[in-house]
């Protein structure tokens, strides 16, 4: 585990709009080179190569992986394809970092987790929240304990349209894979998770189209937290108003608020809402830096395979699948 005197060759499986803005952050990188790309849409492919010294390019992941160049493979295909690449990825040697949700189910998640601790290669989700000033920022606040006693924590996610515009594509509107349970709560989880311990699923109640392959309309889901404290959520899409996703926390003196992923809100019995600083956090630099030092053989800040099923238990059971 203790490469890297030299650049990082990486390996990008699925190049759609989360893929490729992964892509351009290994490009600009000073300590990674993205030396292949691979995905099924080879016109896709060709304009990516264009852009991209000396890129190598696949349209069949296994070739990619037994690439012997390759030491990482960022994995960015739609969820139901993580788990063969993933296992595959991990038999070859390849260091892995992976998209959210982890797996399509809570038996692929496992055996994903399985296969890269047996073969003890670094492994990563691509969870951003956990380098963000934002949510660095929040975590402080709430351990300062300005709040109070902690009395709900509520995630809320509304849209005026899902899939939104940047997001027409067939799977993420579908009910096999997509949706804003599966593709926005993972974040949330991942975050409550590291601030407070293991969630406990209490019930959900979904809202679906009648047309069976669409996603969900809507959702009212309750957790609980390890000391009992509930979590409330409340989504929906194809409502007139403005996009609005809060993660926001309930104390005795006052609430906290993470808005639309990186601006902070405060309350208190006093002082209606204000806005919250956010502050400058060098401790950890970016998901890729971490990536880097942990196959340095460094101490680094990463969401392994492991806490993505742990993420993946609880998104399960919001989707009522075990």
């Amino acid at each position: 585990m203790g490469k890297t005197d030299s650049l990082v060759n990486v390996g990008i499986v699925g190049l759609g709009a989360v893929g490729e803005r992964l892509l351009w952050q290994f490009v600009k990188h000073p300590q990674t080179v993205v030396a292949a790309i691979c995905d099924t849409n080879t016109k896709r492919i060709k304009e990516l190569q264009e852009k991209l010294d000396s890129v190598k390019i696949y349209t069949n992941y296994q070739k990619l992986i037994s690439d012997a160049s390759i030491d990482l493979v960022y994995i960015a295909v739609p969820p139901k394809f993580h788990h063969p690449i993933v296992v595959e990825a991990a038999k070859a040697g390849k260091h892995i970092l992976c998209e959210k949700p982890l797996a399509n189910s809570l038996i692929e998640a496992e055996a994903m987790t399985e296969a890269v601790e047996r073969a003890n290669v670094i492994n990563a989700m691509n969870f951003p929240l956990p380098y963000s000033n934002a949510v660095h920022t929040f975590k402080e606040k709430w351990k300062s304990g300005n709040i109070g006693s902690l009395k709900r924590v509520e995630l809320t996610m509304h849209f005026p349209q899902w899939p939104r515009a940047w997001q027409q594509n067939p799977w993420i509107a579908g009910r096999e894979q997509g949706g804003f349970i599966r593709e926005i709560t993972p974040h949330y989880i991942q975050v409550m998770q590291d601030l407070f311990g293991e969630i406990t699923y209490e019930q959900s109640f979904i809202e679906y189209p009648d047309n069976p392959e669409q996603c969900e309309t809507g959702v009212i889901a309750k957790l609980r937290l390890e000391d009992g404290t509930p979590v409330v959520i409340d989504g929906i899409s194809g409502i007139g108003r403005k996009e609005e996703i809060s993660f926001k926390l309930y104390g005795e003196k006052g609430t906290l608020a993470l808005k639309n992923w990186g601006q902070l809100e405060g309350e208190t019995n006093e002082q209606s809402v204000f806005p919250i600083e956010v502050a400058e956090n060098n401790e950890h630099q970016d998901l890729i830096s971490e990536i880097i030092k942990s196959m340095e053989g460094k101490d680094a800040k990463l969401v392994s395979l492991k806490d993505g099923y742990k993420v993946q238990k609880v998104l399960e059971q919001l989707l009522q699948h075990v």
